[in-house]
Parts: structure tokens; C-alpha cells; sequence
């Protein structure tokens, strides 16, 4: 199961407790307090990782906490401080507020760190109130609680190319044709249930990262088939590239598909819908797929640049959509590696 999007309770390590505690040694008759300053209790950071590329972990992990101090000792010992607690998380996570929904933090860069809850400070010992005029204070402080805290921690795949396309349009194949990354791949719908991340290696060596997310189906903004709940991992691309299926398997027009895509897509968000596109049409090795090319073009208005024939299980054509692809990232300003 791919989780996305967590509502958990961060709960800092309290701060250890001061004690009162009294020297008693043979040779120091009036001895005099002694009792030692609590530790300090853990916080919470988080950090981001390239290596980390779901939320997985948080699945069975509401309620997270950090190791609390531990209390001071005599002959002035402090109490041991908690160890901080350092949770990995991928980039491209989004940590909000979990009641307003506001953005409290987007990571982004690699080893980003941020204090999310900060432990408690350790309460005072009794040697600590000594005084001259008070030699034997019998007073000691409790230590601090941690910070307590939810959030709600969402994952928006940081990628530079989104692919969306209807069940079975050949999404995974092309996915796995580019990247070189075996996917789950099979002849009946929603074969993808959650969203792929790999990239593109050019011959310079240099890469564009991309997005397979699960197909949308007519209706998907009224939740029919998987809905619109993985288009999240879309919004930060720079480039859509809508996979459609040419061979009009079971009389579907293809240009019908395209159009319900972008509506969906509209629906979901104006601003994802107005990117930069490219239209891969797809299983040109099929008996029906030259005369649905035609169709598709009579019907499409816009450039016919954009648009992309090909076959991902055969790899025919494919090379001049990479070479695009790469272009498009210089001119588009994608975090081109």
C-alpha cells in the first residue's frame, strides 16, 4: 500500500527532573546539597532524503515520541539527555498544519533539516538554589515538558514529467521503456495503484526525473475508478505528457480520451491543467492505429509538434520523443541534472 498522507501526533522527550540530594561524607561534617540538574529531553527533527519515497513508514505510527531526560543524581550528576529523534522523510513533503491545512514547512533539498518539536529543559537540582544565606535549600524543579504537536505530513513526488493517461493507455510500459525500471505491466485496468518515480538518463548523461501516476477515468473528480487523489503528484512537473491509446480498443476515440483528460485534469486544478504539454500516442503497432493517427490530428487544433506516434512495447519511435523530452527540459527550466 502507497501512503501518501499521514496525520500523526509529535510528542518531544520531557525534560528530566532536578533532585535534592545531601554530601554525607566522613570527613566534611556539615556537608551541604548535592543534588544534580535533570537532562535535557529530545526533539524532533526532520530530514530529507532522496533515498525515501513514500511515507510507508507512518503506517501503523500515529502517535510518534522522543526519549524524555532522565533525572539528575547526587554528588551534582546530571541526568542523562535524551537522544534526538531524526525521522526521515522524502523529498517533495509537504508539513502541514492538521487543523487549518497551512504550509508549514515544503522539503525540498537533500539533508534539509528542520526542528519540528523542541524537547524539554531539565529541572534544577538543589545545589543549584544554594545561597549564602540559604546553605541547605531544600527546593528542586520538575523538568519541562516536550512540545507537543500534529501535523499532517503529504507527499507531492518531486518530478519533472507527469504522465497521465487513461487505464491501459500503456502508461508503465513507456515508464519502463524510458527508465529502465521493470513496473508492474498487464492487459486489464488499474494495473498501476500508485504512483512511480524514476527518471530519464540522455546520452550526456544528464537526467529528467518523471511521474507515473495511476489512470484516470471519465468522472474521476466524482471519485469513479482511483479518482483524482494522485494528481498531487503531478502539480510540481513542469511537463505533462498525456499517454493516449491510438489503437481505439473497444471503439473508443481517441481524441475523446484526450479531451476527458484535460477535463479531469481542469477539474482538478486550473493551473496543472494550463502546464506545458506533450501527447504520446501510443501502440502504433496496432492494425488500426494508422487510420486513428489521421483522426487524431484532423481533430487536434494545436501544434502538431506536440504530438508524439509511437509503440512503448516495441520502442519504435520512441527516440524522437526522448530527444524532445530533453529539450524541453532546457527550455522549461526542470531541475535538470
Amino acid at each position: 500500500m502507497f501512503i501518501d498522507s499521514v496525520i500523526c501526533k509529535f510528542v518531544a522527550g520531557s525534560g528530566g527532573s532536578g533532585v535534592i540530594a545531601w554530601r554525607r561524607e566522613k570527613y566534611l561534617p556539615k556537608g551541604g546539597p548535592c543534588g544534580g540538574n535533570g537532562g535535557r529531553g529530545a526533539s524532533i527533527y526532520l530530514v530529507g532524503s532522496s533515498e525515501a519515497f513514500s511515507l510507508d513508514s507512518f503506517r501503523n505510527r500515529r502517535i510518534i515520541k522522543a526519549e524524555s531526560g532522565k533525572p539528575g543524581g547526587s554528588n551534582n550528576k546530571q541526568g542523562k539527555s535524551g537522544s534526538d529523534l531524526i525521522i526521515t522523510l522524502p523529498l517533495g513533503t509537504l508539513v502541514k498544519d492538521s487543523k487549518t491545512g497551512e504550509i508549514l514547512f515544503d522539503i525540498e533539498k537533500e539533508g534539509e533539516k528542520i526542528l519540528l518539536c523542541e524537547g524539554g529543559s531539565g529541572g534544577i537540582g538543589n545545589t543549584f538554589f544554594k545561597t549564602p544565606t540559604n546553605q541547605a535549600p531544600k527546593k528542586c524543579t520538575p523538568g519541562k515538558p516536550g512540545e507537543i504537536k500534529e501535523f499532517q505530513l503529504e507527499l507531492k513526488l518531486i518530478a519533472d514529467v507527469g504522465f497521465i493517461g487513461m487505464p491501459s493507455a500503456g502508461k508503465s510500459t513507456l515508464f519502463s521503456t524510458l527508465s529502465n525500471v521493470p513496473v508492474k505491466q498487464a492487459a486489464y485496468h488499474f494495473t498501476t495503484l500508485y504512483p512511480n518515480l524514476s527518471f530519464v538518463e540522455f546520452d550526456d548523461y544528464s537526467r529528467v526525473y518523471i511521474a507515473d501516476i495511476p489512470g484516470i477515468i471519465k468522472n474521476a473528480h466524482k471519485n469513479k475508478g482511483l479518482g483524482l487523489e494522485f494528481l498531487r503528484h503531478i502539480e510540481r512537473t513542469s511537463l505533462l505528457v498525456y499517454i493516449i491509446d491510438i489503437s481505439g480498443i473497444d471503439g473508443r476515440d481517441p481524441y475523446d480520451d484526450f479531451l476527458t483528460l484535460q477535463e479531469e485534469l481542469s477539474s482538478y486544478s486550473k493551473d496543472v491543467a494550463k502546464k506545458p504539454f506533450f501527447v504520446v500516442l501510443n501502440k502504433m503497432d496496432t492494425e488500426d492505429s494508422a487510420k486513428n493517427l489521421q483522426e487524431f490530428k484532423k481533430k487536434f487544433t494545436q501544434d502538431k509538434d506536440l504530438l508524439f506516434p509511437l509503440s512503448a512495447l516495441t520502442g519504435d519511435d520512441v527516440s524522437p520523443f526522448i530527444f524532445k523530452l530533453k529539450k524541453a527540459a532546457q527550455i522549461n527550466g526542470m531541475r535538470f541534472r
